[in-house]
């Protein structure tokens, strides 16, 4: 995942910890903006676009947690990570609750953060795509419904998918002819990406080429290392 120009608000009021974070995201190819307090993180905000917002928990003026409020009044997307030197239960509740996509506490490793952060903006960029509102999709001589979970091949009676098999397809058919990254998959419906989930979602690629057999015009094509394409020959060779 290309993190280049990925727009980060730092709002952390030690100017030393601060300068020091900055500058390794920076290193890292994100564009770091830093703030030194709450008040001046919010009007920082309001004047760009971020792809993620790093608060510090404990600051003068405004708290993390008002800071996350205004936040999300004006952004209800935007990924949050909350930093704090307090490790206590009522704080991490306190943080989730105000919307926040992750926690950690100081001091902690640096490369912890930067996959923490790497994972989330993924994860947005993924949801983006995965959650278009289009349910229904023709695939050769089959129609999709996924809002009933139905797979329809021409006139016959129509088979009733899964829900693990309806989304994977849904999101193959959504990329028909393109790559479908195998990372999407996992993170979207399995929310994991690890060896067993992956050989999980192989079992169901399994599947769903089963299902799609009727029809030579289509195919599940595995990319190696990379995903699987949804192919329609006929529209490929147009």
């Amino acid at each position: 995942m290309e993190t280049e120009n990925k727009k980060i608000l730092l709002v952390e009021d030690d100017p030393n910890f601060g300068t020091v974070l900055k500058d390794y995201l920076a290193m890292n190819d994100y564009n770091v903006t830093h703030a030194k307090n709450g008040m001046e993180g919010f009007e920082k905000f309001k004047k760009d676009d971020f792809d993620l917002c790093i608060l510090d928990v404990m600051m003068p003026y405004k708290d993390g947690f008002t800071l996350a409020k205004e936040i999300r009044e004006k952004n209800e997307d935007v990924p949050i990570i909350f930093l704090t030197a307090k490790a206590m239960k009522e704080d991490v509740l306190k943080g989730y609750k105000v919307g926040a996509d992750d926690y950690l506490n100081k001091p902690f490793d640096s490369e912890v953060l930067l996959m923490k952060i790497k994972a989330i903006i993924q994860r947005k960029a993924t949801d983006s795509i995965a959650d278009s509102k289009q349910f229904e999709f023709e695939i050769g001589n089959f129609h999709l419904n996924s809002k009933l979970r139905f797979l329809t091949y021409k006139e016959e009676s129509p088979i009733k998918l899964s829900p693990k098999e309806n989304e994977l397809l849904r999101l193959l058919a959504l990329h028909k002819n393109d790559l479908m990254p195998r990372e999407l998959a996992l993170t979207k419906i399995w929310r994991d990406d690890n060896y067993f989930t992956s050989r999980s979602m192989d079992v169901y690629i399994a599947k769903l080429r089963k299902y799609i057999g009727k029809d030579e015009d289509v195919e599940i094509i595995n990319i190696h290392g990379e995903g699987f394409r949804l192919v329609v020959k006929s529209e490929v060779d147009n």
